[in-house]
Protein backbone atom coordinates (compact mmCIF):
# COMPACT_ATOMS: atom_id res chain seq x y z
CA UNK A 1 0.00 0.00 0.00
CA UNK A 2 1.30 3.61 -0.55
CA UNK A 3 2.20 5.74 2.38
CA UNK A 4 -0.04 8.37 3.44
CA UNK A 5 1.61 11.75 4.48
CA UNK A 6 1.13 13.26 7.82
CA UNK A 7 0.00 16.82 7.90
CA UNK A 8 0.14 19.45 9.71
CA UNK A 9 -2.41 21.21 12.20
CA UNK A 10 -2.11 23.91 9.09
CA UNK A 11 -2.33 21.47 6.49
CA UNK A 12 1.58 21.27 5.31
CA UNK A 13 3.51 17.69 4.70
CA UNK A 14 5.16 16.15 7.51
CA UNK A 15 6.43 13.23 5.79
CA UNK A 16 7.49 12.83 2.49
CA UNK A 17 6.40 9.46 1.11
CA UNK A 18 9.14 6.97 -0.85
CA UNK A 19 7.44 8.11 -4.53
CA UNK A 20 7.81 12.02 -3.39
CA UNK A 21 11.86 11.52 -2.29
CA UNK A 22 12.50 9.46 -5.02
CA UNK A 23 11.44 12.35 -7.29
CA UNK A 24 13.03 14.82 -5.06
CA UNK A 25 16.43 12.91 -5.63
CA UNK A 26 15.85 12.40 -9.03
CA UNK A 27 14.87 15.91 -9.92
CA UNK A 28 17.85 17.21 -7.66
CA UNK A 29 20.45 15.33 -9.50
CA UNK A 30 19.23 16.06 -12.82
CA UNK A 31 19.55 19.71 -11.76
CA UNK A 32 23.26 19.11 -10.58
CA UNK A 33 24.38 17.52 -13.77
CA UNK A 34 22.44 20.31 -16.51
CA UNK A 35 24.22 22.93 -13.72
CA UNK A 36 27.97 21.11 -14.12
CA UNK A 37 27.63 20.89 -17.96
CA UNK A 38 26.62 24.37 -18.27
CA UNK A 39 29.24 25.05 -16.31
CA UNK A 40 32.17 23.30 -17.41
CA UNK A 41 32.39 25.06 -20.64
CA UNK A 42 33.08 28.54 -18.54
CA UNK A 43 35.39 26.65 -16.62
CA UNK A 44 37.61 25.08 -19.30
CA UNK A 45 38.02 28.50 -20.45
CA UNK A 46 39.05 30.12 -17.69
CA UNK A 47 41.55 27.24 -16.46
CA UNK A 48 43.08 26.86 -20.20
CA UNK A 49 43.52 30.47 -20.07
CA UNK A 50 45.79 30.51 -16.68
CA UNK A 51 47.73 27.62 -18.43
CA UNK A 52 50.77 26.74 -20.64
CA UNK A 53 49.94 26.02 -24.22
CA UNK A 54 51.75 22.45 -23.76
CA UNK A 55 49.28 21.41 -21.56
CA UNK A 56 46.22 23.03 -23.39
CA UNK A 57 47.26 21.53 -27.09
CA UNK A 58 48.24 17.74 -25.37
CA UNK A 59 45.03 17.28 -24.10
CA UNK A 60 45.91 17.63 -19.58
CA UNK A 61 44.38 20.23 -19.16
CA UNK A 62 40.44 19.04 -17.93
CA UNK A 63 40.16 19.30 -14.11
CA UNK A 64 42.86 22.30 -13.35
CA UNK A 65 45.50 24.20 -14.23
CA UNK A 66 48.22 22.88 -15.59
CA UNK A 67 51.72 25.18 -14.94
CA UNK A 68 49.96 28.12 -14.17
CA UNK A 69 51.22 31.32 -15.85
CA UNK A 70 49.63 34.68 -16.39
CA UNK A 71 51.57 35.24 -19.68
CA UNK A 72 48.32 34.78 -22.06
CA UNK A 73 46.54 37.55 -20.11
CA UNK A 74 49.43 39.46 -20.75
CA UNK A 75 49.36 38.91 -24.36
CA UNK A 76 45.62 39.52 -24.54
CA UNK A 77 46.05 42.82 -22.63
CA UNK A 78 48.74 43.95 -25.18
CA UNK A 79 46.65 43.62 -28.04
CA UNK A 80 46.06 46.64 -30.64
CA UNK A 81 42.39 48.20 -29.78
CA UNK A 82 41.64 46.01 -27.14
CA UNK A 83 40.24 49.02 -25.52
CA UNK A 84 39.22 50.52 -28.32
CA UNK A 85 36.95 47.00 -29.08
CA UNK A 86 36.13 46.94 -25.37
CA UNK A 87 35.12 51.30 -25.23
CA UNK A 88 32.74 50.14 -28.30
CA UNK A 89 31.23 46.91 -26.91
CA UNK A 90 29.96 48.96 -23.71
CA UNK A 91 28.86 51.64 -25.68
CA UNK A 92 26.63 49.48 -27.83
CA UNK A 93 25.17 47.65 -25.30
CA UNK A 94 24.46 50.17 -23.03
CA UNK A 95 22.96 53.18 -25.58
CA UNK A 96 21.40 49.49 -27.51
CA UNK A 97 19.58 48.51 -24.47
CA UNK A 98 18.24 51.91 -23.71
CA UNK A 99 16.91 52.13 -26.87
CA UNK A 100 15.95 48.73 -27.00
CA UNK A 101 13.62 49.42 -23.53
CA UNK A 102 12.56 53.08 -24.57
CA UNK A 103 10.64 51.17 -27.68
CA UNK A 104 10.15 48.28 -26.08
CA UNK A 105 7.72 49.50 -23.11
CA UNK A 106 6.49 51.93 -24.51
CA UNK A 107 4.98 49.52 -27.59
CA UNK A 108 4.03 46.91 -25.08
CA UNK A 109 2.10 49.59 -22.39
CA UNK A 110 0.25 50.87 -25.86
CA UNK A 111 -0.82 47.48 -26.95
CA UNK A 112 -1.53 46.32 -23.57
CA UNK A 113 -4.54 48.79 -23.71
CA UNK A 114 -7.34 47.41 -24.85
CA UNK A 115 -8.62 51.05 -25.54
CA UNK A 116 -5.82 51.19 -28.79
CA UNK A 117 -7.59 51.28 -32.02
CA UNK A 118 -6.48 48.24 -34.01
CA UNK A 119 -4.74 46.54 -30.93
CA UNK A 120 -5.47 43.22 -31.99
CA UNK A 121 -4.18 43.51 -35.56
CA UNK A 122 -0.43 45.69 -34.85
CA UNK A 123 -0.07 42.89 -32.47
CA UNK A 124 -0.33 39.92 -35.00
CA UNK A 125 1.64 42.19 -37.27
CA UNK A 126 4.27 42.28 -34.41
CA UNK A 127 4.11 38.28 -34.01
CA UNK A 128 4.22 37.90 -37.90
CA UNK A 129 7.70 39.07 -37.45
CA UNK A 130 8.74 36.63 -35.57
CA UNK A 131 8.04 33.87 -37.68
CA UNK A 132 8.92 35.25 -41.10
CA UNK A 133 11.71 38.33 -41.56
CA UNK A 134 13.30 39.60 -44.57
CA UNK A 135 16.62 37.62 -44.52
CA UNK A 136 20.25 38.96 -44.22
CA UNK A 137 20.39 40.46 -47.67
CA UNK A 138 17.17 42.77 -48.03
CA UNK A 139 18.08 44.27 -44.65
CA UNK A 140 21.92 44.85 -45.48
CA UNK A 141 20.22 46.60 -48.44
CA UNK A 142 17.93 48.36 -46.34
CA UNK A 143 20.56 49.68 -44.22
CA UNK A 144 22.60 50.50 -47.34
CA UNK A 145 19.52 52.74 -48.52
CA UNK A 146 19.33 54.70 -45.67
CA UNK A 147 23.24 55.59 -45.77
CA UNK A 148 23.45 53.65 -42.24
CA UNK A 149 26.49 51.61 -43.59
CA UNK A 150 29.86 52.02 -41.36
CA UNK A 151 27.52 53.90 -38.01
CA UNK A 152 27.35 53.69 -35.03
CA UNK A 153 23.83 54.30 -35.42
CA UNK A 154 23.08 51.42 -37.38
CA UNK A 155 23.85 48.88 -34.34
CA UNK A 156 22.13 51.07 -32.01
CA UNK A 157 18.62 52.35 -33.86
CA UNK A 158 18.93 49.20 -36.15
CA UNK A 159 18.15 46.70 -34.00
CA UNK A 160 15.97 48.57 -32.10
CA UNK A 161 13.38 46.26 -30.77
CA UNK A 162 12.54 42.34 -30.59
CA UNK A 163 8.91 40.90 -31.57
CA UNK A 164 9.70 37.95 -28.02
CA UNK A 165 10.45 40.53 -26.05
CA UNK A 166 7.63 42.85 -26.67
CA UNK A 167 5.25 39.82 -26.11
CA UNK A 168 6.72 39.27 -22.35
CA UNK A 169 6.59 43.29 -21.44
CA UNK A 170 3.23 43.22 -23.11
CA UNK A 171 1.89 40.17 -21.20
CA UNK A 172 2.95 41.26 -18.06
CA UNK A 173 1.38 44.88 -18.24
CA UNK A 174 -1.94 43.24 -19.02
CA UNK A 175 -1.22 41.27 -15.84
CA UNK A 176 -1.32 44.09 -13.35
CA UNK A 177 -5.31 45.11 -12.67
CA UNK A 178 -6.85 47.96 -14.47
CA UNK A 179 -8.37 49.00 -11.34
CA UNK A 180 -5.16 50.92 -10.94
CA UNK A 181 -4.97 52.83 -13.71
CA UNK A 182 -8.43 53.73 -13.55
CA UNK A 183 -7.94 54.72 -9.78
CA UNK A 184 -4.71 57.31 -11.40
CA UNK A 185 -6.91 58.08 -14.27
CA UNK A 186 -9.49 59.64 -11.47
CA UNK A 187 -7.00 61.54 -9.38
CA UNK A 188 -6.06 63.21 -13.02
CA UNK A 189 -3.01 61.21 -13.99
CA UNK A 190 -2.25 61.36 -17.67
CA UNK A 191 -1.01 57.66 -19.35
CA UNK A 192 2.58 58.89 -19.51
CA UNK A 193 2.55 59.39 -15.57
CA UNK A 194 0.21 56.06 -14.81
CA UNK A 195 3.35 54.44 -17.40
CA UNK A 196 6.42 55.86 -15.75
CA UNK A 197 4.89 56.10 -11.78
CA UNK A 198 2.60 53.04 -11.67
CA UNK A 199 3.50 50.44 -14.45
CA UNK A 200 7.50 50.16 -14.36
CA UNK A 201 8.01 50.11 -11.02
CA UNK A 202 5.74 47.16 -10.36
CA UNK A 203 7.12 45.66 -13.62
CA UNK A 204 10.81 45.24 -12.12
CA UNK A 205 10.78 41.23 -12.87
CA UNK A 206 9.89 41.47 -16.01
CA UNK A 207 12.22 45.06 -16.90
CA UNK A 208 14.97 42.78 -15.32
CA UNK A 209 14.40 39.62 -17.27
CA UNK A 210 14.46 41.96 -20.80
CA UNK A 211 17.00 43.77 -19.72
CA UNK A 212 19.12 41.12 -19.48
CA UNK A 213 18.11 39.47 -22.67
CA UNK A 214 19.02 42.73 -24.92
CA UNK A 215 21.98 43.23 -23.11
CA UNK A 216 23.42 39.47 -23.40
CA UNK A 217 22.71 40.04 -27.33
CA UNK A 218 24.34 43.07 -27.83
CA UNK A 219 27.57 41.96 -25.72
CA UNK A 220 27.47 38.90 -27.60
CA UNK A 221 26.45 40.50 -31.42
CA UNK A 222 29.15 40.11 -33.78
CA UNK A 223 27.22 39.09 -37.19
CA UNK A 224 25.58 42.64 -37.80
CA UNK A 225 28.84 44.55 -36.47
CA UNK A 226 31.12 42.73 -38.66
CA UNK A 227 29.16 42.76 -41.45
CA UNK A 228 27.92 46.84 -41.55
CA UNK A 229 31.38 47.94 -40.23
CA UNK A 230 34.28 48.80 -42.02
CA UNK A 231 36.16 51.23 -39.24
CA UNK A 232 38.52 49.46 -37.00
CA UNK A 233 38.04 51.88 -34.25
CA UNK A 234 33.91 51.04 -34.27
CA UNK A 235 34.39 47.34 -34.10
CA UNK A 236 32.89 45.59 -30.62
CA UNK A 237 35.10 43.61 -28.65
CA UNK A 238 33.32 40.29 -30.68
CA UNK A 239 34.37 40.94 -33.93
CA UNK A 240 37.64 41.08 -32.72
CA UNK A 241 37.74 37.86 -31.20
CA UNK A 242 36.31 36.35 -34.12
CA UNK A 243 39.26 37.68 -36.19
CA UNK A 244 41.80 36.52 -33.92
CA UNK A 245 40.31 33.52 -34.28
CA UNK A 246 40.01 33.69 -37.83
CA UNK A 247 43.63 34.26 -38.04
CA UNK A 248 45.13 31.73 -36.33
CA UNK A 249 42.55 29.40 -38.33
CA UNK A 250 44.36 30.33 -41.13
CA UNK A 251 48.08 30.53 -39.57
CA UNK A 252 48.09 26.70 -38.33
CA UNK A 253 52.00 26.39 -38.36
CA UNK A 254 52.04 28.84 -35.31
CA UNK A 255 51.14 25.74 -33.14
CA UNK A 256 54.55 23.64 -34.25
CA UNK A 257 56.16 25.50 -32.26
CA UNK A 258 54.97 25.30 -28.92
CA UNK A 259 57.53 23.58 -26.58
CA UNK A 260 57.48 22.90 -23.02
CA UNK A 261 58.53 26.12 -21.98
CA UNK A 262 56.34 28.13 -24.12
CA UNK A 263 54.50 30.36 -21.56
CA UNK A 264 51.99 31.26 -24.57
CA UNK A 265 49.75 30.54 -27.31
CA UNK A 266 47.36 31.96 -29.85
CA UNK A 267 44.39 29.64 -28.44
CA UNK A 268 45.70 30.53 -24.65
CA UNK A 269 45.43 34.32 -25.70
CA UNK A 270 41.77 33.77 -27.57
CA UNK A 271 40.85 31.53 -24.05
CA UNK A 272 42.20 34.89 -22.21
CA UNK A 273 40.43 37.59 -24.09
CA UNK A 274 37.08 35.17 -24.12
CA UNK A 275 37.98 35.52 -20.09
CA UNK A 276 37.62 39.17 -20.16
CA UNK A 277 34.70 39.41 -22.15
CA UNK A 278 32.74 37.31 -20.08
CA UNK A 279 33.33 39.13 -16.48
CA UNK A 280 31.29 42.04 -17.57
CA UNK A 281 28.27 39.89 -17.64
CA UNK A 282 28.70 38.06 -14.47
CA UNK A 283 29.70 40.70 -13.03
CA UNK A 284 26.00 42.04 -14.03
CA UNK A 285 23.76 39.03 -13.46
CA UNK A 286 24.03 38.53 -10.05
CA UNK A 287 22.58 42.33 -9.68
CA UNK A 288 19.60 41.60 -11.68
CA UNK A 289 19.06 38.48 -10.56
CA UNK A 290 16.64 39.17 -7.64
CA UNK A 291 14.28 40.76 -9.80
CA UNK A 292 13.60 37.51 -11.37
CA UNK A 293 10.68 36.52 -9.56
CA UNK A 294 6.79 36.77 -9.86
CA UNK A 295 3.77 38.30 -7.83
CA UNK A 296 4.99 41.70 -7.50
CA UNK A 297 1.18 42.50 -8.04
CA UNK A 298 0.14 40.02 -5.74
CA UNK A 299 -2.68 41.67 -3.06
CA UNK A 300 -2.19 44.96 -4.64
CA UNK A 301 -5.48 45.15 -5.24
CA UNK A 302 -8.27 44.06 -2.80
CA UNK A 303 -12.26 43.75 -2.86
Amino acid sequence: MPVKRKHSADGTNMVKSKGDKFYDFSVNLMGILVSLLTFYPLYYILIASLSRPLGVDSGEVMIGIVKPTLEAYSRAFALPNLWVAYGNTFYYAFFGVFINMLLTTTMAFALSRKRLLGRKYITLLVVFTMWFNAGIIPTFMNFNSLNMLDTRAAIILGFGISAYNLIIMKSFFEAIPEEMEEAATVDGATSIRVFWQIYLPMSKPALATVVMFYLVNRWNGYFWPMTLLTDDMKMPLQVMLKKLIVDQVANETEAAIITSTSLWSPTTRIYALMVIAIVPMMLIYPLLQKYFQAGMTVGAVKG
